[in-house]
């Protein structure tokens, strides 16, 4: 009996030759697994080109909704972001593609599951944790930590050689990565962290200098942590932030480009745009700003850098996140109200923000005459602050 494989594809280089390359060493059955995330365009012809390819059966699955509302507010509701600088658009779809992929398998019986990750990054990585943390008795077959082609120009050429059509060229030899979050870019002239990228490589927002020469105003409300209107409109969550990837790239926000520290210990630079995902984030810490307690924002903040390693790490589904993130959901009851933005060539800007439960006292902060506060009061206060700075001082 046939070995029965389910591949996480995608359509691009690496999958697709993935496909054909598992029916000839294993003489096995490929079920292609497409996840849609928010790819639009990508996704035109990919069930037709996984057939032709050599796969017996192709599953498409609509998970825009599931994704943002699931993965990507959940990750926004503890502002993680890796490394101060990437907002984890590729990172936290893989456990949701891991997750149905099992799913698939085990609908299918299939004793096999495979990804087109390399053996040098970090998807690896996240999909086997995720398949193991689901079903701990799978079978994970990485080809490209099998197979004897040693770089994307060898897969071109395999390709070509196959007749297996291919986004990929030697011209444009990007490993793209998109989804309802981001869109990433590696490779290429990527690889000389001293070039600047060509302006035509990106696709989901223009440069700040193309953007227009007036400033665009939109407003997010919030409700525990989530956003749920956007100008005063109730959206569902894949409809807020594809709205807010639409106005983010016409302003040109949201845009990195940076060199980040990979799982296996590898310096990887990676170009991504998050024209939604930025503009929610800075939106989110707005309405916290007027909403939480002090103490309990900093110990959230504390762990930022832990949670956000989580997700890059691939330990979506560890004991560990279920934990930290009930801690996290915690902390955004009361984290409601609506947030004004100004976006202007690549910025975004906070210009207003308000909230029912607002923990902002105009008239404790005013510089006026009021009569809440003793300032007298702050003398004790900072006496008794003082102390074990004078004691340090004359050497007590």
């Amino acid at each position: 009996m046939k070995k029965k494989i389910v591949l996480a594809y995608s359509g691009g280089l690496d999958t697709s030759v993935a496909i054909k390359w598992l029916i000839d060493k294993y003489d096995a059955e490929i079920v292609a697994f497409c996840a849609d995330l928010g790819q639009g365009q990508e996704l035109e012809g990919v069930r037709e080109k996984a057939l032709k390819t050599g796969a017996s059966m192709v599953y498409i699955e609509d998970l825009k909704e599931e994704f943002v509302r699931d993965y990507v507010f959940p990750m926004l509701r503890a502002n993680a972001i890796y490394e101060q600088t990437y907002l984890l658009g590729t990172s936290i779809a893989r456990p949701l593609i891991a997750k149905k992929q099992i799913e698939i398998a085990i609908k299918e019986g299939a004793e096999y599951v495979a990804h087109g990750a390399t053996g040098k990054g970090n998807d690896q990585v996240r999909f086997e944790l995720g398949y193991f943390a689901l079903r701990p008795k799978i079978k994970v077959i990485a080809p490209w930590r099998e197979w004897p082609f040693k770089s994307r120009t060898d897969l071109i050429q395999y390709a070509k050689d196959n007749q297996i059509d291919v986004p990929v060229t030697k011209e444009r030899p990007y490993s793209t990565d998109r989804n309802a979050l981001h869109i990433s870019y590696e490779g290429g002239i990527l690889e000389d962290p001293s070039k600047e990228p060509p302006d035509d490589m990106y696709t989901m927002m223009v440069s700040p200098e193309q953007a227009p020469d007036r400033a665009v105003y939109t407003e997010i409300t919030y409700e525990e942590g989530n956003p749920v209107q956007i100008d005063g409109q109730a959206r569902s969550p894949y409809e807020i932030l594809n709205a807010l990837n639409t106005i983010g790239g016409e302003n040109g926000v949201g845009r990195v480009d940076i060199v980040e520290n990979r799982y296996v210990g590898i310096k990887s630079r990676g170009v991504y745009e998050t024209p939604g995902g930025t503009i929610l984030h800075i939106a989110h810490r707005a309405v916290e700003s007027i909403t939480m307690d002090r103490e309990v924002m900093h110990l959230r903040d504390s762990l930022i850098q832990t949670y956000a390693q989580m997700i890059y790490y691939g330990y979506f589904f560890s004991p560990e996140r279920l934990a930290l993130q009930k801690f996290i959901d915690e902390a955004q009851k009361g984290v409601t109200g609506t947030v004004r933005l100004k976006l202007y060539k690549g910025n975004c800007i906070v210009v207003g923000r308000s909230s029912p439960v607002s923990k902002y006292d105009p008239k404790l902060a005013t510089f006026e005459e009021e009569d809440l506060y003793n300032q007298k009061d702050a003398e004790g206060f900072i006496k008794l602050n003082a102390l074990r700075l004078k004691m340090a001082s004359l050497g007590m």
